[in-house]
């Protein structure tokens, strides 16, 4: 079953090819009229098989000419065609519009949506806190842009001691409280049908993540369509453990 939500890119993004990244948040690009400029890239995590020197990226404009990187990488296209978005800030937005618009199964009966409301017992601040007819839903969102080579999607694409909390949060949370905790995968991968813990990267992310689906905790993932003029939420993917 499909579900789409739209997220216009205006003006839409500017093609180029990607000549190298450097300092994590820094890359070299070849525009099509052969300038060679400098962007930033909004992703500073290890962004594993998202990139290689001659991959067609696209560029958001800021339309700021006094900013000191004027474009920002925001897609990537690898060999096979598959798109890839980057800029993880977008998952929250991407699940929260998509959830206002009534496109999320699991979430269907919204009355109010807040972020970055503090809970649990690492002081920690949820993505979203969706107010749902019967009850609050503490919902961490996750940007899974890891394909590897057998083809699954993979999370985390590095070590990630931050998603190891929450993942404690979450199953704290639903032990000892009335309250719905969900896990999010927000798939920026049009490659990608299906997510799974990367055991081989982060063994005990993997282990948690079992622990939360013992727990009772939701753990979700929904596939994003990425265009250079729009990127929408627009299939339910598995998550297998």
């Amino acid at each position: 079953m499909g579900y789409t939500f739209s997220m216009q890119l205006d003006p839409p993004l500017i093609p180029a090819t990607l000549n190298r990244r450097y300092k994590r948040f820094l890359a070299d690009v070849i525009l099509e009229n052969g300038e060679q400029i400098t962007v930033h890239c909004p992703n500073t995590g290890s962004m594993k098989a998202c990139w290689e020197e001659g991959w067609r990226v696209y560029l958001q404009d800021s339309q700021n000419p006094k900013r000191k990187y004027r474009y920002t990488w925001v897609i990537s296209q690898n060999n096979l065609g598959e798109r890839i978005g980057v800029n993880t800030h977008l998952a929250n937005s991407l699940v929260e519009e998509a959830i206002q618009g009534g496109l999320i199964e699991e979430l269907k009966r919204v009355s109010e949506i807040q972020r970055e409301v503090r809970y649990g017992q690492e002081n920690s601040r949820v993505d979203l806190l969706v107010h749902d007819a019967d009850s609050p839903v503490y919902v961490e969102v996750k940007s899974v842009t890891l394909k590897e080579q057998d083809g699954l999607g993979y999370f985390p694409d590095a070590i990630s001691t931050r998603g190891q909390k929450h993942l404690r949060e979450l199953i704290e949370l639903k032990q000892s409280t009335d309250a719905r905790a969900m896990l999010f995968f927000c798939v920026q991968h049009s490659g990608i049908n299906e997510v799974k813990a990367a055991e081989h990267i982060d063994p005990k992310y993997a282990e948690l993540l079992k622990q939360a689906k013992r727990a009772g905790v939701e753990i979700v993932a929904y596939g994003a369509e990425i265009q250079p003029n729009e990127i929408k939420l627009s299939r339910k993917l598995t998550v297998s453990y």
